[in-house]
């Protein structure tokens, strides 16, 4: 049996037992008083009385009948809504509107599912999320490694070969750190205290990594600027954060890419720039945000600004034309002076 069916039969059987418990007594008094009075018989006035109330009881159960009908619609109509939209959120459409049905507990339950859903969206665009950063972290490292391979496929030369596996040995090593951070980001586990690092060693790392990249691309790398510095950040997370502006430099810009790394009060700032034609003015207040790109997946700088931040630093977008980009971190207790 239904709600609706439920609540109507409930609402007759009171009905039916408020009107017997009014009319009885009333009709025994009546009965009683007009035989006491006419001996054996109850005259008229006493048989319409009787009457009267009948007929009052047959409309107060005609309308107790309407209207519990009309008061089980109430009811179960948002009943109905609610498990149809409880169904679209166990289906994975996590699309849930507000339900008010000016009944506390059904307004209650949609509350609660309303809640269930926005954990449900955010849960799933996480997931969304990480699929992307996974497969954009990953992508960068594997190009390099690639063209290391490559670089290894063509020479002849044992040192040159010698030399070039041992950097793809480093590029392996980094890229498995690159997926434990991934798993121990999936996982929640909580942040470790950020280390210091050599600013030199990181840029002079990369430089060679993308050297043959750029060799073929006919353009070339240049870093100036101070020395000695040492920074506060993940060595794995810095080199993934310049590898991206390299990398975007090198698809999207043009010429001669430099890197310069110098003192700003406290902080450490590294510029990034090229000679390209720089950034469209239409994108550029959005650069950083996820899926704006300029002909790649929109994901790079995004994740390379999520990068900065949990290492206590910042990404920004000084210039457009030249495009420059400015890492700015803070500087490691004790870091040698210029």
């Amino acid at each position: 049996m239904g709600l609706r069916s439920r609540l109507v039969r409930a609402t007759l059987l009171t009905v039916v037992v408020a009107v017997l418990i009014i009319t009885l007594p009333v009709l025994v008094i009546v009965l009683w008083r007009g035989l006491a009075l006419n001996g054996s018989s109850v005259d008229t006035a006493v048989w319409r009385l009787v009457g009267l109330l009948v007929l009052m009881s047959a409309i107060a159960l005609v309308v107790a009948t309407v209207m519990a009908r009309r008061n089980a619609d109430l009811v179960a109509s948002p009943m109905t809504e609610l498990a149809e939209r409880a169904a679209d959120l166990g289906a994975r459409r996590p699309q849930f509107q507000a339900l008010k049905t000016e009944i506390a507990e059904i307004d209650k339950v949609a509350e609660v599912l309303q809640r269930r859903a926005t954990d449900v969206a955010r849960q799933l665009a996480n997931e969304r999320d990480f699929a992307s950063d996974a497969s954009h972290q990953l992508r960068t490292p594997l190009t390099a490694l690639l063209i290391r391979l490559e670089e290894i496929s063509l020479s002849d030369d044992p040192v040159t070969m010698r030399e070039e596996a041992h950097i793809c040995i480093d590029q392996v090593e980094r890229l498995t750190r690159v997926v434990d951070d991934l798993l121990r980001r999936s996982r929640a586990t909580p942040a470790e205290e950020v280390p210091e690092v050599s600013l030199d060693s990181v840029l002079a790392s990369l430089q060679l990594e993308w050297l043959p990249a750029f060799q073929q691309a006919r353009r070339s790398v240049k870093v100036s600027g101070q020395r000695d510095l040492r920074v506060l950040a993940n060595p794995d997370h810095l080199a993934q954060i310049i590898s991206t502006l390299l990398e975007n430099s090198l698809k999207h810009g043009d010429g001669r890419v430099e890197v310069n790394a110098r003192r700003s009060g406290p902080s450490v700032v590294l510029e990034v720039t090229d000679e390209g034609r720089g950034i469209d003015p239409s994108i550029a207040a959005r650069i950083f945000e996820r899926r704006v790109t300029t002909g790649g997946t929109g994901l790079g700088l995004a994740l390379a600004r999520d990068l900065a931040q949990s290492n206590g630093g910042r990404l920004e977008l000084l210039g457009i034309h030249p495009p420059q980009f400015a890492l700015f971190l803070s500087e490691a207790p004790g870091s040698g002076s210029a």
